[in-house]
């Protein structure tokens, strides 16, 4: 583990080198690159850092030091996560000429104003691989159950921008599994509507780094955000290939 996490942390230095035209690479990335080189523990890491003649040096390398050591962490934790999706990938074999994959079913409970308003929203990403050519086309599968006075047709869908949100003027559209309601009253009903939205393998692999979010637009005001993570689509796509 502490090999893997210098590896790491060296990596997170090599990056920062190769950006340097675009950013110059200060002393105190010089300075953490030459203690993690010395591969140290984290402890020793820093009392190397306070070596270091300059204060407000060995102060930001000493905070070079913690960030690259959260970076590291966390990259070691969403393999982790990326292995444990992998291995609850589905295969099928369907017939001589197709694959089918199918990634676990993540399960979210969207609140409302009371219990009865909540969204249950179950979603994955699934593949199917033609054997002749290696082609594969994805779809992201969503199920919604809420408890309404009509149904809220879902059609369309959004894909989301960190900074932007969810643009309204870039819809695509989605297609409609099944719907059905159950325990109806004089006032609401039980509504599950299941549907997906096609994705290019090259829209995964575009976004394996950062993940991706998509917004489900219903005919009314009704709209569902999911988010697919990094580590998902690192899982899934050891599989989908």
């Amino acid at each position: 583990m502490k090999k893997l996490l210098q590896i790491l942390l060296l990596s997170l230095g090599l990056i920062g080198c190769a950006s340097q035209s675009i950013k110059m690479i200060s002393p105190s990335d010089i300075e953490s690159d030459r203690i993690i080189a010395l591969g140290l523990t984290h402890e020793q890491n820093i009392g190397e850092a306070r070596k270091l003649t300059d204060s407000d040096l060995v102060s930001a390398v000493i905070q070079e030091l913690t960030n690259r050591i959260e970076q590291g962490d966390n990259a070691i934790v969403e393999e982790e996560n990326a292995t444990v999706y992998a291995e609850n990938v589905i295969i099928t074999d369907n017939s001589d000429s197709q694959i089918q994959f199918i990634g676990p079913e993540i399960k979210e409970r969207k609140k409302g104003v009371l219990l009865v308003d909540s969204d249950f929203q179950n979603f994955y990403l699934a593949g199917l691989k033609t054997k002749n050519n290696g082609l594969i086309e994805h779809q992201l599968h969503l199920s919604l159950k809420y408890s309404a006075d009509n149904w809220r047709n879902y059609n369309t869908a959004s894909f989301c921008d960190k900074w932007q949100g969810c643009g309204d003027e870039e819809q695509v559209n989605i297609t409609l599994i099944s719907s059905k309601a159950s325990g109806c009253n004089s006032s609401s009903c039980n509504y599950n509507e299941i549907m997906e939205l096609s994705l290019s393998d090259d829209f995964l692999r575009r976004n394996i780094d950062s993940g991706f979010s998509v917004q489900f637009n219903s005919k009314g005001s009704s709209a569902n955000k999911i988010t697919i993570s990094s580590a998902y689509i690192k899982g899934y796509l050891k599989i989908a290939n």
